[in-house]
């Protein structure tokens, strides 16, 4: 029987050598790589873990916050190096979510039989 921890390495491997992958990397590097691009999307990815660590801590959200979160969400969507830098995020957390529920069907099947 193979090592689970060996097939898990395998399964890694195999995600960065995946097409999804390697798109991401080229448009993080891409955004990175440009001053101006790479300010304004610093500038997104810290106002959107504020509020993530607000809500988290049950903080209320202030108007003002939202409104600035709003017009930097606007203005990175007209980045098209940004925005591209997003689509593939959202393609390889697709695959991920895939691989995921691949992973954990044992698990579903199992408990999926304790309910019926």
């Amino acid at each position: 029987m193979a090592n689970i921890y060996d097939l898990a390495y395998d399964l890694e491997k195999g995600l960065r050598n995946s097409d999804e992958f390697q798109e991401l990397k080229q448009a993080y590097e891409k955004v990175m790589n440009d001053p101006q691009t790479k300010k304004m999307f610093d500038d997104f990815r810290e106002t959107q873990m504020t509020l993530q660590q607000k809500q988290m801590q049950g903080q209320e959200i202030t108007e003002e916050e939202v409104n600035k979160a709003k017009q930097v969400v606007e203005l990175v969507q007209q980045q098209e190096d940004i925005a591209k830098l997003m689509e593939e995020e959202q393609r390889l957390n697709t695959l991920i979510t895939d691989v995921s529920k691949i992973i954990t069907k044992p698990l579903e099947e199992l408990y999926g039989e304790e309910q019926q």
